[in-house]
């Protein structure tokens, strides 16, 4: 190895992800061989595994369907290209909202125009923020323009072919575990 490569040890990645050492090297070890035995993981090369493992190590197209104040905030969040996610396009079900220009340099589509624009602009993965009673037609235009991925952001559970991933993101879930952790925390200070 060269001497000028940053290495990490799986005690420092298990100090990181709050595991034990030993599950560090076996979750490793189930894809591969990627370190020295007593000297760790040469930093880049694992992180090159890791993304090449969860499939982040290319781009991949999204659209967004349903451009209110939650798709707006979505948009223009800059992680999402800082991780390799690109906008394509953004869509609404209120006509009224096509043609608008966006600050990223997006034009918002009527979302008639699904099928045929995923398909042009090669676009890997879809998300829905439309109101809950929306989300099954935004879906389904989806399906029929071959999305295969979807994260869903509306308040309700969208019914999906067996050929499509669905992630449904319940935001009052998430706001449900944060009161718990807090209740823990307050339970656990005022005992002491």
């Amino acid at each position: 190895m060269k001497s000028d490569m940053l290495i990490v040890s799986s005690e420092k990645l298990a100090d990181l992800c709050g595991v034990n050492p030993a599950q560090v090297r076996k979750d490793l070890a189930y894809f591969g061989e990627f370190g020295v035995r007593g000297v760790g993981y040469e930093a880049q090369e694992l992180l090159r595994e890791i993304k090449r493992i969860l499939g982040t190590d290319r781009k991949w197209a999204l659209c967004i369907v349903g451009m209110g104040n939650l798709g707006m905030s979505l948009i223009e969040n800059d992680n999402f290209r800082k991780r390799g996610y690109q906008f394509a396009a953004a869509f609404d079900l209120d006509p009224k909202k096509a043609g608008t220009k966006l600050p990223c340099g997006l034009t918002i589509q009527a979302a008639s125009n699904i099928p045929e624009q995923v398909q042009a602009l090669g676009v890997d993965l879809g998300i829905i923020t439309t109101p809950a009673r929306e989300a099954q037609r935004a879906a389904e235009l989806l399906f029929k323009a071959n999305i295969k991925g979807i994260l869903n952001f509306s308040a309700t559970q969208v019914r999906t072919p067996e050929c499509c991933i669905i992630d449904n993101v319940d935001l009052s879930v998430k706001l449900e575990n944060l009161v718990y952790h807090l209740e823990t925390i307050y339970k656990g200070t005022s005992m002491k």
